[in-house]
């Protein structure tokens, strides 16, 4: 006997499915199946749901089932218990249901699914005893538990419309401590606002960011865990899920997910449960699957997106969430705009900055020969002698540390990091200039005359070295990365061009190279001490002050720099304007070559290369100047050298 037990409010529906000319050919294709002859026991009752009471289950042979996911999910129940295979025909609103399991959405094919079910069963996932179909939510955990057919058609416009909605609601999240249990009593404890449940790959968020990893088959249930440590990374996260069209290779840094046959999830505070959508529990639950527990009528693509990568193991990968109960404490409370460093991760760093902020032997020892190698580098114009000064110098330590002091407004760590640099400065200008004074050439090399000019570019390359140098010295596994962020920033060489300028009486020449020093140290300062607190390393309140006091000495730093920038941009545009400007003088044609503009206190000098077809007279030399100077529309000394055309 086939049983297709259907909603009460289902009748006219089934009134259309039982006009369909397909159930005798299916009744049919059974008996043949079955080596029986076409009988009244193989005959469809039509039962709704409120007649379930007569149901036979003795005499029964399949199950059909129209109706919404609790009913369904009753019916399911009942097959697994009596080991029988079940058919679902959906309705046409229920499309969530149909991309799940793969079901016709037109009547005639779904009844003929419903018949041909396959022989492989599938898991049943329990949650406190009930069936899930779709997902169990604990807690908030948005996007997680949506569908993405939540973005079918939505265009970028609409994407970021309903990515500030979900961003709106970020003040909402709050932070849990959980127990979560695992096969084999493994309990595991972390910080989590939100976690979804899930058994089939079913077109939600959380099931496409684990996608390798599920299995109907496998006696496996997996959970998403959501666990944002600050709203910045949320955010990215959301972008990432609502706005972008690509699905994340690996997974984001706010999610985690564990996979197991069995898990129970405890919070410190009872929380909220959803199941499919639904029925509302409070925790704690206790998740259970059911292997190979029933035959149902599913499509050919619900199997081929079964997860490749599933096995018998346990699959936890949570690393990256707050474990520690600091960090569950801080989190409990809001979440911050930026990650909140653990007490170990702080203290680890921190005690490395104020060990380096400490002026040493070992520290002057270094700077001394890293400013041997440099001056003598500047002299003989050599490139690869500076940068081995640069990988030598340890004058970034002592710069980070008082970044963090600067943050942390740690007055023992300013002190230390201000001393040991103002210490380390002086040493390098009083070497330089003793080289200086005894080496008997007073040529300026282009590796000086290159440190001479620094413009508001070089601010720009000091704010991007702090924040490498912050980054690299907070994580262990790349602290070896502080090497190339010495070479981009280039310390000691302004210094040693500084003291060579002193050495040589040169007060242009070391106020030039100590401004771009001073660039240098103003910028890492400042961009160290703002990725810091992006990396948590201080909360903003605290941070606020010498945050702002770094930022004014930036903004009078960038005053002359931007000066430089004004000129150098200036030189440009002459050069690009005279540079192979070819006219007639007269007599003879000339064309302008290496042109270059100096800045003196009253007047600049232009200096360029004439090649002309003869010797000019006077009045032609006149013209040349004339039309030069119309040319950049300004005053300046014309100083030209002739070559003639044979």
């Amino acid at each position: 006997m086939i049983y297709y037990i259907y909603a009460d409010d289902k009748e006219a529906f089934i009134e259309e499915c039982k006009a369909l000319g397909v159930w005798s050919q299916l009744l049919e294709e059974q008996s043949r199946a079955k080596n029986e002859e076409l009988s009244p026991n193989n005959e469809i009752v039509y039962l709704p749901f409120s007649k379930l009471g007569e149901l036979d289950i003795a005499n029964a042979s399949r199950l059909l089932v129209t109706g919404c996911l609790n009913e369904i999910k009753v019916l399911m129940g009942i097959a697994h218990q009596n080991d029988l295979p079940l058919g679902i025909i959906p309705t046409e609103e229920q499309k969530e249901l149909i991309k799940t399991f793969d079901l016709p959405s037109k009547k005639e094919e779904a009844v003929i699914q419903a018949f041909h079910v396959s022989e492989k069963k599938i898991d049943l996932l329990y949650c406190n005893g009930e069936i899930v179909l779709q997902e169990v939510v604990v807690g908030d955990a948005p996007p997680l538990d949506r569908f993405d057919s939540t973005l079918n058609g939505k265009s970028v416009f609409d994407r970021i419309k309903i990515f500030w909605r979900t961003m709106k609601r970020v003040k909402e999240l709050q932070h849990a401590q959980m127990k979560i249990t695992v096969a084999q009593s493994n309990e595991i404890k972390l910080s989590a606002v939100g976690i979804v449940g899930i058994k089939y790959p079913n077109n939600t968020f959380a099931s496409k960011l684990i996608a390798s990893q599920l299995s109907s088959t496998d006696g496996k249930l997996s959970i998403v865990i959501l666990s944002p440590t600050s709203i910045m990374q949320y955010m990215g996260y959301l972008f990432q899920s609502l706005v972008s069209h690509l699905t994340p290779e690996h997974l984001p840094n706010a999610v985690g997910y564990i996979r197991s046959n069995m898990i129970s999830i405890e919070p410190k505070e009872p929380m909220d449960v959803l199941i499919d959508s639904a029925e509302k529990q409070l925790t704690p639950i206790e998740l259970e699957v059911q292997e190979k527990a029933l035959a149902l009528g599913v499509g050919e693509k619900f199997w081929e997106k079964q997860g490749k990568e599933s096995g018998g193991k346990d699959s936890i990968k949570i690393d990256h969430l707050p474990s520690d109960e600091e960090n569950a404490d801080y989190l409990s409370k809001n979440i911050p705009l930026f990650s909140h460093a653990s007490q170990e991760q702080y203290a680890s760093l921190f005690t490395n900055l104020r060990e380096e902020s400490r002026l040493s032997s070992t520290f002057m020892t270094l700077l001394i020969l890293a400013t041997m190698i440099a001056t003598f580098g500047l002299f003989i114009n050599s490139s690869s002698v500076i940068i081995g000064a640069m990988l030598l110098a340890p004058l970034m330590q002592p710069i980070v540390s008082l970044s963090m002091g600067v943050l942390r407004q740690d007055t023992a760590l300013q002190i230390n990091g201000a001393k040991t640099i103002l210490i380390g400065v002086t040493a390098v200008l009083a070497t330089a200039a003793l080289i200086a004074v005894f080496t008997p050439i007073e040529r300026l090399s282009t590796e000086m005359a290159g440190r001479l000019s620094p413009t508001i570019l070089d601010l720009f390359v000091a704010i991007v070295s702090g924040v490498a140098a912050a980054y690299a010295k907070s994580n262990e596994k790349i602290v070896g990365s502080l090497a190339g962020v010495a070479i981009a920033v280039a310390l000691v060489p302004p210094i040693a061009v500084a003291g060579i300028g002193l050495g040589w009486g040169n007060w242009h020449m070391f106020f030039m190279a100590f401004l771009l020093f001073v660039t240098n140290l103003v910028g890492i300062v400042l961009a160290a001490a703002l990725t810091f607190t992006v990396l948590g390393f201080s909360p903003l309140h605290i941070a606020k002050k010498g945050m702002l006091t770094w930022m004014a000495i930036v903004v009078i730093v960038a005053i002359p720099l931007y000066s430089s920038f004004a000129k150098m941009k200036e030189d440009i545009e002459v050069q690009s304007t005279l540079s192979n400007l070819a006219f007639n003088v007269g007599e003879h044609d000339v064309k302008l070559t290496h042109v270059e503009l100096l800045h003196h206190p009253k007047i600049d000098e232009i200096r360029c290369e004439v090649i002309s077809t003869g010797i000019l007279s006077k009045k032609e030399k006149e013209r040349l100047k004339e039309a030069i100077l119309k040319s950049i529309h300004k005053q300046a000394k014309v100083i030209v050298t002739f070559r003639y055309r044979l």
